[in-house]
C-alpha cells in the first residue's frame, strides 16, 4: 500500500474525493440500470455494472497517466490537439446518427470496444485548455482585438459552431465556461461584451438557418425550443421525466428507502445517466444528496487550493479552466433531477454511467493534479513551449 502512495503524486484529497466518488456510484449505477434491462430490455444489470466499473478502471489509469505528465506539455498539446478536434467533430456530424428519428450526430463508434465516443467532450476540454494557453502567454501584453479575434476567436467559434448542431446544451456549457476563463485570466470586458453579442447573433442565426432548411438537421431546433417551452408544461414528455424525479426525491424522504429499493428506477427515461440524482436521494435519502453535493463543493474547495499553491499563470488558469467544467456539470445535471433547469442531457461527473465522460473528467482531474504534483515549472518554460518540439519529444 505504501508503494502505491509513492507513485501517486499531487493533491492526496482529489485523489480520496475521485475514489469516493468513483466507488459510491457502483450502486446506483447498478440499481438503475434496471430500467434498461426489463423496461428497454437491453443487457443485464450485473452486465451494466461491470461495464461501469471497467470505464472507471480505465478513467483512473488515465488519471495516473496524466498526472505523471509535466503539465507544461498541455499547453503546446492544445495547439496540436485543435486540428484533430476539428477533424472529429465533422466526421460526427456527416456520419448522421439517428435515434428515434432525431438527429443525435454526437458519438463516433471506437471499433472493437463497442463503446460511442462523445467528440464534444474532448473538444471542450482542449478548448479550455487552449483558452488558458493564449490567456497566460498574453497575461503581460496589452491585447488587441483584432489579434485576438484570430488568434483566440476564430479556433473557439469554429468548434462551438461545429457542435452546436447535435448538442445545444454542451455547446452553450463550453461557451459559458470561456467566458468565465477570460474574464478571470483578465481578458478585457469591453471586448467580452462583443463576443458575447456576436456569439447570440450567431445562435439566432443558426436558428433560422435550421427553420428555413429543416432536413439539414432534422428535429434539433424543435428539440431545443420543446424543452425550454416544456420546462413549465406538465403535459410534456420531459416534464413526464422530472415529475418522475420529483416524486424519486420526495419518496427517499430523509434517510431513503434503502440501497437497491428504488421503485421509479423502472419508470425514469435515463435513470443510470442524466437523473441518477433522483434515484440516489430515492434510495438515500436527503442525506445521501447533500452528502454527494458536499463532496463536489469539497472538490471546488481543493481545486481553489490548488490554483492558490501553482506558481505559473498557465497552471492557475488550466485549473479553473478544466475544474470549474466538472462542478458546473454536477450542479446542472442535479438541477434538472431537481427541476431548478430544463433538461440538458448531462451527466453526473464520475457517478452517471457512460464512457466518455467518465474519461473526459478523469483527463481533467489528471491536470489538475499534474499541476499540483508539480515544483518546478516556471513561466518561461511553458510560455517560450513549442508544439512541435513537444509532439518531437512525445515521439
Amino acid at each position: 500500500m505504501k508503494t502505491i502512495f509513492q507513485h501517486i503524486k499531487g493533491d492526496k484529497t482529489i485523489w480520496a474525493i475521485v475514489a469516493i466518488l468513483a466507488i459510491f456510484s457502483f450502486m446506483p449505477v447498478y440499481s438503475a440500470s434496471t430500467n434498461l434491462v426489463y423496461v428497454v430490455g437491453s443487457g443485464s444489470t450485473f452486465g451494466y455494472l461491470i461495464k461501469h466499473m471497467v470505464l472507471l478502471i480505465m478513467g483512473f489509469a488515465i488519471i495516473y497517466g496524466v498526472h505523471k505528465i509535466p503539465y507544461r506539455y498541455f499547453s503546446g498539446g492544445s495547439v496540436l490537439m485543435l486540428p484533430i478536434v476539428i477533424i472529429l467533430l465533422i466526421f460526427t456530424l456527416m456520419q448522421g446518427t439517428t435515434i428515434g428519428g432525431a438527429n443525435a450526430s454526437r458519438w463516433i463508434h471506437i471499433p472493437f470496444v463497442g463503446i460511442g465516443f462523445q467528440t464534444s467532450t474532448l473538444a471542450g476540454l482542449v478548448l479550455m485548455v487552449y483558452v488558458a494557453r493564449y490567456l497566460a502567454r498574453n497575461k503581460e501584453k496589452e491585447i488587441r482585438f483584432k489579434e485576438s479575434l484570430w488568434q483566440l476567436w476564430l479556433p473557439v467559434f469554429a468548434i462551438l459552431i461545429l457542435i452546436l448542431p447535435a448538442n445545444f446544451s454542451t455547446t452553450a456549457i463550453i461557451f459559458t465556461m470561456i467566458l468565465t476563463l477570460t474574464f478571470v485570466g483578465g481578458y478585457p470586458i469591453k471586448y467580452l461584451g462583443f463576443i458575447l453579442g456576436v456569439g447570440i447573433l450567431a445562435l439566432a442565426f443558426f436558428v433560422l438557418i435550421a427553420k428555413a432548411f429543416p432536413d439539414v438537421m432534422p428535429n434539433r431546433v424543435q428539440t431545443w425550443q420543446n424543452r425550454i417551452e416544456n420546462f413549465s408544461d406538465a403535459d410534456s414528455k420531459e416534464a413526464y421525466q422530472v415529475e418522475k424525479a420529483k416524486i424519486a426525491i420526495a419518496t427517499g424522504g430523509a434517510v431513503g428507502v434503502g440501497p437497491g429499493k428504488s421503485i421509479q428506477k423502472n419508470f425514469l427515461p435515463q435513470s443510470s445517466s442524466d437523473f441518477i440524482f433522483a434515484i440516489i436521494i430515492e434510495e438515500y435519502g436527503l442525506a445521501g444528496g447533500f452528502i454527494i453535493v458536499s463532496i463536489y463543493f469539497l472538490l471546488l474547495f481543493r481545486i481553489f487550493v490548488v490554483v492558490r499553491k501553482t506558481t505559473t499563470i498557465f497552471g492557475t488558469l488550466l485549473v479553473l479552466g478544466v475544474g470549474f467544467p466538472i462542478i458546473f456539470q454536477a450542479t446542472i445535471n442535479m438541477a434538472v433531477a431537481t427541476n431548478l433547469f430544463p433538461v440538458t442531457g448531462q451527466t453526473l461527473p464520475l457517478i452517471s454511467s457512460g464512457g466518455t465522460s467518465i474519461w473526459m473528467t478523469c483527463f481533467a482531474l489528471g491536470m489538475i493534479l499534474s499541476v499540483s504534483a508539480s515544483k518546478q515549472e516556471t513561466e518561461e518554460d511553458i510560455l517560450d513551449d513549442n508544439p512541435l518540439d513537444i509532439l518531437h519529444e512525445t515521439i
